[in-house]
């Protein structure tokens, strides 16, 4: 299946960023706004608590299971914003580095942020992404 997602890498801007720092979608593909995803599992527990890597994982698994839900696959993210409770920019790159190397070679526009407090008892990590399928 043909992704309806175009990364733009620009040769104008440092190579330092592991992102693509722009994406393009047609008008014709659908959008799919997915909510922050958590590191929650299936009763709602708040798992891997302590290990920001750990949550990252998790936050990718219940990502890609709301993804298939719509209709969509990783490779159809647009954009990614990735929040990580923690001052600590080691925390920050670990949670990051779980992100980066699910994603691979779509390597969409992505922000990280350090974020003072998350929604869940626990919770270190929390993922939120857009997507565009062609139908």
């Amino acid at each position: 299946m043909v992704s309806a997602v175009q990364l733009i890498r620009s040769s104008s801007l440092s190579s330092v960023a592991e992102y693509a720092y722009a994406a393009t979608a047609p008008a014709a593909a659908r959008r799919v706004f997915l909510a922050g995803s958590c590191p929650l599992d299936a009763d709602g527990r708040t798992v891997a608590v302590g290990d920001h890597a750990g949550q990252a994982a998790a936050c990718v698994a219940n990502l890609r299971q709301a993804l298939a839900d719509a209709g969509a696959t990783l490779d159809d993210v647009v954009s990614t914003r990735v929040l990580v409770a923690s001052t600590r920019q080691a925390d920050l790159v670990a949670a990051w580095e779980v992100v980066r190397d699910t994603f691979g070679e779509h390597d969409v526009p992505s922000t990280l942020m350090g974020v003072t407090v998350l929604g869940y008892d626990d919770q270190l990590v929390e993922i939120e992404a857009v997507a565009a399928v062609l139908d």
